[in-house]
């Protein structure tokens, strides 16, 4: 039984996310919260939160059991950019692109 969970709207660049994404595909859900939480990367934080929030969907909705979970797809969408400039020098600018990732971690029991 898949259990998915999304986060939308996260302010970091998909590029960031996905490597620590790397870190996690594929493993089991108590072990990935473990790696995530010593991860020094900003992007380890939303993800460990992400995780736990797919272990308690599982739990509450599909009545998983915990320890056979295992992480099937993990992956980042990019979101919309948010356009900003900052002046330069002659009076030029330069466009500041701020990037933002759509989230999604799928589980499944072993």
């Amino acid at each position: 039984m898949e259990t998915i969970a999304k986060a939308r709207f996260v302010h970091i660049s998909p590029q960031k996310i996905r490597l620590v994404m790397d870190e996690v595909r594929g493993i089991k859900v108590d072990e990935a919260v473990q790696r995530l939480g010593y991860a020094p990367q900003k992007g380890a934080r939303m993800l460990r939160k992400l995780v736990q929030s797919a272990i308690a969907n599982a739990e509450q909705n599909a009545g998983a059991d915990v320890d056979k979970l295992y992480i099937k797809r993990i992956y980042a969408d990019e979101g919309p950019l948010m356009k900003r400039w900052r002046p330069r020098a002659l009076g030029r600018a330069t466009r500041i692109r701020k990037r933002t990732s759509h989230l999604t971690v799928v589980l499944d029991e072993a």
